[in-house]
């Protein structure tokens, strides 16, 4: 057997409120001025959140109120009650933002990468959305269980899908989904049941998998009262489940001068292309860069031996038809007006519409 296992968490997770956050601060400050560079991270924890980085921005962002539009995309009532909610106290926000430091700005402003390090793209033809079974199964999951109507379900959840891929079947699915203290995991097991099943019919993949749901009981106390949310903490389900190598560097909170974010997507965009054109099977590409310096240091592309051309000849078509500065990256895909909400949570990739993925 050739089992692989895929994890993806709801937008209710600690760390995806905090990713939540900070791409709201982005998209807001990009939205009025162009110019600007952010670099944002956020930390929660009960009722109380940080919000810490650098911005350098003619626009001045205000960051209670893109708390709260959070926090209502996510529902009030199922991330934790009045601690959040405007009409009473409300969290407690600390603010420690200061300016971009000017020995960055210096290699930016002219172009250069706004820090050293590598970035990852994946791409696989092993579904629709170019992304691992698992993966898609998980996340689709996760978002049939944010769309029911149920007032049992809370905010808070985990998928995890494991695939065998010589068989073609998924061998277990897991999921722990945080409800409401007047409930048992047996009244909702039902639902949950029927979520998977429909997640993994979707896909044309078998439903007489193993179903594991809230193992360890109830699950009641969830989101930051049950763990410390921070940026950055969930790369595999932001980009490929864990399948594939992802880059060093958080995506979210950060403008696209920071290559850990455009040299992501760019490298996602060149995988899709590859396997798009029928080049490979399967894709990976890793974009490197040097800080304050426009062109990437290397480009590497593996194809784990799917390809159907020459090696050679692949590597020529990404030499000769992308342009990886940073200043490249952005007026190619367009990333000064993306809405960066749209990829804070459920991942930012094998979505309609985003540049990367077209």
């Amino acid at each position: 057997m050739h089992i692989i296992t895929c994890e993806q968490v709801s937008n209710g997770h600690p760390d995806k409120i905090c990713d939540q956050i900070a791409d709201a601060i982005v998209t807001d400050c990009l939205k009025n001025d162009k110019d600007s560079r952010v670099a944002i991270e956020v930390l929660i924890k009960d009722s109380h959140i940080i919000i810490a980085g650098e911005l350098t921005s003619k626009h001045k962002p205000d960051y209670r109120k893109l708390v709260y539009e959070v926090f209502e995309r996510i529902g009030f009532d199922r991330i934790g009650g009045m601690e959040f909610n405007p009409l009473y106290a409300g969290p407690d926000i600390g603010i420690l933002v200061k300016e971009q430091s000017p020995d960055i700005a210096l290699g930016v402003d002219k172009g250069g990468a706004g820090d050293q390090g590598m970035m990852m793209g994946y791409a696989t033809n092993e579904t629709a959305e170019l992304l691992p079974v698992p993966f898609v199964v998980a996340t689709r999951f996760l978002q049939l269980l944010r769309q029911h109507p149920s007032r049992m379900f809370r905010a808070d959840a985990k998928a995890q899908v494991s695939y065998d891929y010589d068989s073609g079947k998924i061998t277990t699915f897991l999921c722990s989904v945080q409800h409401s203290p007047d409930v048992e995991p047996g009244d909702f097991r039902h639902i949950i049941e029927a979520l998977m099943v429909i997640a993994a019919s979707e896909n044309s993949l078998n439903t007489d998998f193993e179903k594991l749901i809230n193992p360890t009981g109830r699950f009641v106390i969830g989101g930051s009262f049950a763990d410390c949310g921070v940026t950055g903490r969930k790369l595999a389900c932001d980009t490929y489940g864990g399948v594939g190598h992802i880059g060093g560097g958080a995506m979210s909170g950060k403008d696209p001068s920071k290559v850990d974010r455009s040299g992501a997507y760019m490298a996602r965009k060149i995988a899709v292309d590859i396997v798009k054109a029928g080049y490979a099977d399967k894709a990976e590409v890793q974009i490197a860069y040097a800080i304050g310096v426009a062109d990437p240091v290397s480009v590497y592309v593996e194809t784990f031996g799917t390809e159907h051309v020459e090696r050679d000849f692949i590597e020529k078509y990404v030499r000769e038809n992308y342009d990886l500065t940073p200043r490249g990256i952005i007026k190619t895909l367009g990333l000064l007006d993306v809405d960066y909400n749209l990829v804070s949570a459920y991942g930012h990739f094998g979505k309609e519409n985003l540049p990367w993925e077209k």
